[in-house]
């Protein structure tokens, strides 16, 4: 992986791809203690940043390849961007996922005109063999959702829109704090801004018992999570750091966080009141690193990804009622 690769997906998702905003809200600063600047992928194309690792690899694909079809496994924001990457080329999309994942992501995968196939993950049903088996019969191309270079160059290019809002904000120094999974989004980035913002340093956020890249990068080596579900954040929940991500991370990422449930749930709330955004827990943890973990950040500034906003109504409507110890009066603006 190289930011070559990261410019040429650029090149491809031109057009194609949102450009989201970097946004600020002086309730947020003053919960955190610093000025926190948010880069809400929860508004790319399907709800995520997923789209635009999506779009890079499908539209890398040989006419040959891109003509069979493509297969994918996922819970929900990598399935959607690869559904409708695949539909805007005119391919078709098979998605392997858990039984488990909120209905709104497998409804809205297969609305996208994909073929969904379910799994029961706490079984221990393996998707990679799923995936393998289906790939084979059918001939179709398997787009990893993160240990794969044309995906992870994709999400690199958010990295490049960091580096430059950075610099129009005045930023040149700060951790940007990444949700993280198997750290496709993470390492791109880190990537992007190893070469475009030296000053600014990727540190992931995960959620508590799931924190597997958390617990790599302080052995410096890839660590498994004990369990494969069982948390709201099911959009960040993978068994281990990918192979291609975590050297990448290794090298460049600074301590990573573990945030609880509840420290989630309030960081989707306070993203709706004070930034009016729809956030899911597994795409608010880094703001949830930066609002309620002050202590582990050091500078006047830092920047966070809101990674997701496909969150079911039910589970949203418990963040809007979980208690926001701390939060500062006011009207939200």
């Amino acid at each position: 992986m190289n930011i070559e690769q990261i410019r040429a997906a650029a090149d491809r998702l031109e057009g194609h791809v949102r450009r989201t905003p970097m946004l600020s809200s002086p309730f947020l600063d003053e919960i955190a203690g610093r000025r926190v600047w948010i880069k809400p992928e929860c508004l790319q194309h399907t709800g995520s940043f997923k789209f635009r690792g999506a779009w890079s690899a499908v539209s890398a694909l040989p006419e040959d390849a891109k003509a069979r079809g493509v297969i994918a496994f996922s819970s929900g924001n990598h399935a959607q961007g690869v559904a409708l990457a695949a539909k805007a080329h005119e391919t078709s999309a098979v998605i392997v996922m858990p039984r488990d994942a909120p209905e709104v992501k497998i409804d809205n995968t297969r609305k996208l005109g994909a073929e969904v196939i379910l799994y029961d993950r706490a079984a221990g049903e393996n998707r990679d063999a799923i995936g393998a088996e289906i790939s084979s019969e059918r001939g179709l191309t398997l787009i990893k959702p993160y240990d794969e270079p044309l995906v992870i160059a994709g999400q690199g290019t958010t990295g490049l829109e960091i580096a430059a809002q950075a610099i129009e904000v005045g930023v040149v120094q700060a951790d940007v704090i990444v949700c993280c999974g198997g750290g496709g989004l993470s390492s791109g980035i880190a990537l992007a801004l190893e070469a475009e913002a030296p000053g600014l340093r990727v540190r992931t956020a995960e959620p508590e018992d799931f924190d597997d890249v958390a617990r790599s990068l302080r052995s410096g080596k890839i660590e498994r999570n004990s369990k494969l579900s069982g948390s709201l954040c099911d959009a960040i929940i993978t068994p281990q750091p990918g192979n291609l991500t975590f050297p990448i991370l290794k090298r460049l990422a600074g301590p990573g966080f573990s945030v609880t449930e509840n420290e989630a749930l309030r960081a989707v709330a306070h993203a709706f009141n004070r930034l009016k955004l729809v956030a899911e827990p597994g795409g608010a943890v880094a703001l949830a690193a930066a609002l309620f973990h002050g202590d582990e950040i050091e500078g006047d500034d830092v920047i966070v990804t809101i990674s997701g906003g496909n969150v079911d109504a039910e589970v949203f409507q418990q963040a809007l009622r979980t208690p926001n110890e701390g939060s500062p009066k006011g009207d939200a603006i």
